[in-house]
Formats: structure tokens, sequence, C-alpha cells
């Protein structure tokens, strides 16, 4: 697939004299657009609902826009539940999935109403401790060797996440001997994940799951979450997830294990943020330097502190030039940023247009775990966000960080 910029080289420029580069560019309607064809491939199921997963792109704008859209928040940390509660989303439209939790947390995830998501039995006893029981509780389920992960989230076996299927039976049940009569389960066993058929197994998976602790414990399921983790295709030749054959999938198991046990209705929750936000997210940079050693470094003002995802995960994003789509003077590259890490770099051996220092560049699919995984090493400040609405307007949604915010926490002496 060609991978599209929603302003022209022009437009981008005069941008960049109101906001500096670098600085990341979301697209409104992209956003929307995402949001609403989720929502259309499981009208089947009554009670679908979607769950943006806020550590993705934690933004309130974009939380608000979520939210007019249909759009719930998944929240794993005590600033996330009040970012979703700042856009206006309280709660059931919040499912509060954490792990080693503080009291402090479910304390608050319990005021808003959430739903919790238990990541180990052992929390059951502290909730009821420091919070009171809530109405419904749901644990997260880690298959195991029952299904593979992949090189995001890791396997199964060795994850942190979630709880056995030994545990389950345990966990439920004693949340029902405690009084409990609203039951979820979920999972979450895979990250960028491309093929429609994984997300049916899953599913399959987590049905028979729930046919067989409502069988052992005579208790019914409100809803079962299957988590998020549908991918987008970072490089140009590979194809989005076909997310009509992602939900004929789940509904046949839904069929053949769900309805066919007589445990319809069961409502069907996901939790994926990088499927909608994610193509629609771009950091836009300028060209500081070329060096020219024993390879070609491209030099630009952005760095690894402002997309991890190539330095952390060796991730692919692509990187168009503006203005030189259709250049023939080419070169092979390495694209880096000038942190002191030699892993600092957004591409390595990227064939590129023949660049000069002042070339915008633009980098492709960062709407999601860009900006929200930025740091501070080297005292690099955090860039703006910017929303590109529907009429063409652009909106600062937040500003870029100052010298002046670096050293706010500082306490100093003689200050």
């Amino acid at each position: 697939m060609q991978k599209k910029i929603p302003l022209t080289s022009e437009q981008l420029e005069n941008l960049t004299r109101t906001y500096p580069t670098p600085f990341y560019l979301y697209d409104e309607a992209g956003i929307r657009r995402s949001a609403r064809e989720l929502l259309a491939a499981f009208e089947w199921n009554a009670g679908f609902r979607e769950f943006f997963a806020v550590k993705a792109l934690p933004n309130v704008s974009i939380l608000q826009l979520l939210r007019e859209g249909g759009l719930g928040a998944d929240c794993s940390s005590l600033p996330e539940l009040l970012l979703a509660e700042k856009a206006g989303i309280t709660s059931e439209r919040i499912m509060f999935t954490s792990n080693d939790t503080p009291a402090e947390e479910f304390q608050a995830a319990r005021r808003l109403g959430a739903i919790i998501n238990l990541d180990d039995i052992g929390h059951l006893p502290f909730l009821e401790k420091h919070t009171g029981l809530p109405p419904v509780i749901s644990f997260r389920y880690n298959p195991g060797a029952l299904k593979s992960g992949n090189a995001i989230i890791g396997n199964p076996v060795e994850s942190k996440f979630g709880v056995t299927r030994e545990q389950l039976f345990e966990g439920y049940r004693a949340a029902k001997a405690k009084g409990i009569r609203r039951f979820g389960i979920h999972t979450m066993v895979a990250s960028n994940e491309l093929h429609a058929d994984y997300f049916a197994e899953t599913a399959r998976l987590l049905f028979e799951t729930v046919r067989d602790l409502s069988r052992a414990l005579d208790i019914r399921f409100e809803f079962a979450n299957l988590g998020g983790g549908i991918g987008i295709p970072y490089r140009p030749q590979e194809k989005a997830v076909d997310l009509a054959a992602v939900s004929a999938g789940i509904r046949r198991a839904y069929d053949e294990i769900i309805a066919a046990n007589g445990l319809h209705p069961l409502k069907i929750f996901m939790e994926n943020g990088r499927l909608i936000t994610g193509p629609h997210g771009y950091l836009v940079a300028r060209v500081r330097h070329i060096k020219r050693t024993y390879k070609t470094f491209v030099g630009l003002d952005a760095t690894m502190a402002n997309l991890m995802r190539p330095g952390l995960y060796g991730a692919y994003h692509h990187i168009t030039v503006p203005g030189k789509e259709n250049t023939t003077e080419r070169e092979t590259v390495d694209v880096v940023g000038s942190l002191c890490e030699n892993n600092d770099k957004f591409a390595i051996d990227r064939d590129l247009p023949r660049l000069s220092p002042g070339d915008l560049v633009v980098i492709h699919d960062a709407g999601a775990h860009g900006h929200a995984m930025g740091f501070n090493y080297n005292g690099k400040l955090r860039s703006a966000e910017l929303l590109l609405r529907p009429d063409g307007s652009v909106k600062l949604i937040r500003r870029a960080e100052t010298i002046e915010d670096y050293f706010a926490t500082l306490v100093v002496d003689g200050d």
C-alpha cells in the first residue's frame, strides 16, 4: 500500500513556521474512520465495545474524539484513569487492566465505576481489603503454552501478565463465594499481529474457557475481552488486517461454542490502540546534517527520545521526503538522531531520495506508542502534538516541552 501524507509539502512547511520541528501530527478523519470500521465489523454482537488502549496515545483531545465515536478507554495506571475521566469517559466505559497495582489505583478505578480486570488471583483479597468488592470481576487469562506470542509481547509462558487456567477456576470460585454475581474474562497474547486467523484462534480458546468455567462453577459470564493486538501495515508491501475476516472467524467460534452451549448473549470487548490511531500519526522532523564516514548518516532534529520503537524493537517505520517523492536521485543511508546512543536510529541502510540539510522528512505510522513512549535522556525535550481537523485546520493538543519544564521538578539548594 502507498504511504500518503495528509498535507502537501507546502502545507507542512507553512505549519513549521508556527510549530517548529519535530512534532507529531494526527489525522482526525483517519482516526474516526478506523474507529467506525472496527465497530461496524462487529455489529452482529449487540454488546460489542472497543476500549481504546490509552497507553498507545494518551492525549485528552484524542480520547474525546474517540468517546464521541462510541469508544471506551482501556487504562492501566492512575494518570490514564484521570485522562479518561477528563475526556468524559467514566463508569463501565473504562476497563482497568493493570499489574503490580497499588491500592490507590484500585481505589481510583472503583471511584470511577470502572470494570476492574485482575492480573493476579491474589489481587482479589487485596481489592476487597482496600476498596471493597466491585460489582463485576474479571481475570486476565495467560494461556501459557496453549498460545504463542510474538516479539513485542513475548512468549506467554515467560510473560509476567495474567493467571493460569487452574488459577482461573480458583479465582472465580473465590469471587462467587464472596457474593460476586457478574463476571468477565480477558486475555491479551499478541501485539501488532497481522494474521486474521490468530484472533479467531484466540477467541476460540477464550470461549472454550468461558464454557468450561461456566459449567464447573455454575456462573454466567457477561463479557469476554479478546484484548487488542490487531496490527497495522508498517511496511508498504504489507496488507492491512481484514477486519471482516477477523469478525467472521470470531463469530464462527461464538456460534459453535457460546451460542451452542446456551451461553448467549456474551458481550465481546476489544482494546485496540495501534489499529485505531497508529496509521494516522506522523512524526515530522527536519534534516540537520549529512555525515559521510563508513556510511552516510542523515541526522534529524528528532531522536529516539521522540520515537523509541525502531531503537527498542528494530521496528520498521516508513519514511517519506515531502517534495521529493518523484526524484530519481537516491541514496542508501542511516537516518539517525543526536542521542549519545548508537541505537538512536530511525532507519538503517534505507533507500531514500538524496537528502540535504533543511529537508523535511515524515516518519509514518507513529500514531501509537510514539509520543507516549518518549523520554528525556540527554535532556531531550518532548515534542508538540498537533491534530489535523477534517476541515483542514490544525489544532495544538500538546505543546512542546521547554527547558523550564525540564528543570521544574529539580530541587536545587539556594532556590
